[in-house]
């Protein structure tokens, strides 16, 4: 029978810990492994990420480029091989979203030319790019923006 107090880690998963400054022959003597001098040898040692010892750090010597688009977080692409596969056929942002082909808080959602179509359709309040629009129409379906 197993019990509580019998319970140990595997042989070997738990390694021994390093005990430091215990003389010469553990191997980890006099400077304990933290070499000689400098601030990392002593007690209290610290310096900031990204610190360069009073030089102008990197990620400030460097220009600032691009941004997040506020827009974009809430923008997304429709491809017509994913409207093919849907079995609705009103599509709206209501239906796109049920379908789980975009996300919840999408807001500006537009129908892109990537793969085909061949069934009709109705697309309503969706935009679309001129090519996404005619092929839509060409497998009989309705396009409205």
């Amino acid at each position: 029978m197993m019990r509580l107090n019998s319970l140990s880690p595997a042989k070997g998963s738990r390694p021994k810990a390093k005990r430091v400054g215990r003389g010469s022959g553990s191997g980890l003597g006099k400077t304990a492994g933290r070499g000689h001098k400098g601030q990392h040898s002593r007690s209290g040692g610290y310096h900031k990420v990204g610190f360069e010892g009073g030089q102008m750090p990197l990620a400030r010597r460097l220009p600032k480029r691009g941004f997040s688009s506020r827009v974009g977080r809430f923008s997304c692409e429709v491809r017509l091989s994913e409207l093919n596969k849907m079995s609705a056929e009103d599509i709206n942002p209501e239906t796109l979203k049920r379908a789980r082909i975009i996300p919840k808080d999408a807001i500006n959602i537009k129908v892109i030319l990537s793969g085909s179509i061949d069934r009709k359709i109705r697309v309503k309040g969706v935009k679309l790019t001129k090519g996404a629009s005619k092929a839509i129409q060409e497998a009989g379906g309705t396009t409205e923006e």
